[in-house]
């Protein structure tokens, strides 16, 4: 077994692909926050891909870690000089690795928050880049405006020469650039959030302004946050997946990360400092990336929510045992085709009808072993943003809501935290005490769960909606997931609407 690091890449066995380039040569020129799994299959992977060519080594990524966590993650990536393999699971069973190389360091901001300010205050970064989850930008859920009341944002407000935010850091380095002189980095958000780099210019805008009203005047008019669509399913590496490489590959990889083959990646060009050249890897650079991040957001992260209640609560626990099951199958692609397809714009240069069955294959690639848990996490961050777009435009346009009323019902029902078989269910959510309270009533007040105005708005109050939601959660609770998925598929619910 061989050790990851760089004197090892020499040893490493010939059917692991290892950077072709020097890493000494390798300067930084992007800082991301958030080096996560997907950040490492994705972003980090098209950056290597480019050094492969010879290209972009003047683009060399510095991560920061701001969570307790990430401790782990640095320490790891340091014995292993910032290496990791990536290991792409194919559904026939076949595995490939490479060794990824576009990491060059890794800085824990709570220990030195003044060196992370300073590495992105360096003119050489260019860009500062993000994957901080879709609940990670701090907007008030009820108003959508920059959060001002929370503790750390007030700790970073009292105290900017410290911060201990994402917002308060790169703010931080912003004034610093614009006090020396220095043009301001592109922010560029890899999150799945709609309209992620809009999201971001409003959010560290609004910070700016709570310090300074010209500082955020001139982080409004300024700074770049060019939108962007990203793609790539990731789950959780897991103690089996560090055991496979060494099985498969003969390496000693402390924190490697899997993946599935597909990935994509659409992105606004809009860098006035520059960029690396990734069109050159088959990155979309386009002018508008509206009409693609719907699609994925509609299509793709829907739709796992539209798997994963129902699923959990029939009895699986992997996407792939659920999209192996030919009435889920019907279910996901029924929802795709008759809910949310009337709610995109034309999607240039993709097939939509063979991006969807796309999908389904992805979804039950049994070599990913995504879990169901890992879907169901956050939901209320990502229901509001995926799903009830697609409800409120169906609505208005007098189209079908029974598929998606039904899997907001599924969340309110495995909201309730015991499983068909009397098990608990581990809820992971930012709201988790009063989305597990509400539902608890759902038997006796079955509307509550969708009166939280702060999630749903005024959707209760839509007639057609709250029928069809009422529906789908008294057939859950009186004949169960796998019943209740059927009755829908077979159009019984919009039949007695």
């Amino acid at each position: 077994m061989t050790r990851l690091n760089n004197d090892n890449l020499q040893h490493l066995a010939s059917d692991i692909a290892v950077p072709a380039y020097d890493r000494d040569s390798v300067t930084p020129g992007i800082v991301h926050i958030g080096v996560g799994g997907f950040h490492r299959a994705h972003q980090a992977m098209y950056l290597d891909t480019l050094m492969n060519r010879g290209e972009a080594l003047d683009w060399g990524i510095i991560g920061v870690g701001l969570m307790p966590g990430d401790v782990r993650m640095r320490d790891a990536l340091a014995a292993q000089d910032h290496l990791y393999t990536l290991m792409v699971k194919h559904p026939d069973g076949q595995y490939d690795a490479r060794v990824i190389g576009s990491i060059v360091d890794y800085l824990y901001a709570p220990e030195a928050p003044d060196v992370v300010i300073e590495t992105m205050s360096d003119p050489a970064i260019r860009i500062v880049s993000l994957t901080v989850t879709e609940g990670g930008y701090n907007v008030d859920h009820v108003t959508g405006e920059y959060d001002l009341t929370t503790p750390e944002v007030r700790q970073d407000l009292a105290t900017p020469e410290a911060p201990r935010t994402t917002f308060g850091l790169v703010v931080a380095a912003l004034k610093r650039r614009r006090e020396r002189g220095i043009a301001p980095f592109t922010v560029m958000s890899c999150d799945n959030i709609e309209g992620n780099g809009d999201v971001a210019r409003k959010m560290f805008t609004a910070h700016a302004r709570a310090l300074d009203d010209e500082l955020g005047a001139w982080v409004e008019a300024e700074v770049c946050f060019p939108n962007a669509m990203v793609d790539r399913i990731t789950p959780v590496t897991t103690p089996d997946d560090i055991a496979a490489l060494v099985e498969r590959f003969d390496v000693e990889d402390q924190w490697p990360v899997v993946c599935e083959p597909f990935t994509q990646w659409v992105l606004e060009d809009r860098f006035p400092e520059g960029r690396p050249p990734y069109e050159r890897v088959d990155v979309q650079m386009v002018d508008d990336v509206v009409p693609y991040e719907l699609m994925k957001l509609r299509l793709l992260n829907a739709s796992h929510q539209a798997l994963t209640y129902f699923g959990y609560l029939a009895g699986y626990r992997y996407a792939h045992e659920v999209c192996q099951d030919p009435l889920f199958v019907d279910f996901l692609l029924d929802y795709m085709n008759r809910e949310a397809t009337p709610t995109l714009a034309p999607v240039p240069g993709v097939d939509l009808d063979a991006y969807k069955h796309t999908l389904i294959e992805r979804f039950a690639n049994p070599e990913i072993k995504d879990t169901l848990a890992r879907l169901c996490a956050e939901s209320s961050d990502r229901i509001p943003k995926w799903l009830l777009p697609v409800i409120r435009e169906q609505l208005a346009r007098g189209g079908d809501i029974h598929r998606s009323a039904a899997v907001v019902a599924s969340w309110a029902r495995y909201a309730e935290g015991i499983d068909e078989q009397g098990q608990p269910i581990e809820i992971v959510d930012r709201l988790k005490e009063r989305l597990m309270a509400v539902a608890a009533d759902n038997r006796d007040d079955p509307t509550a769960f969708i009166e939280q105005h702060a999630l749903f708005g005024e959707l209760a109050r839509d007639a057609r909606f709250r029928d069809a939601y009422l529906h789908a959660l008294h057939g859950l609770h009186t004949a169960g997931a796998r019943a209740t998925l059927r009755d829908v598929v077979e159009g019984h619910m919009a039949s007695r609407d």
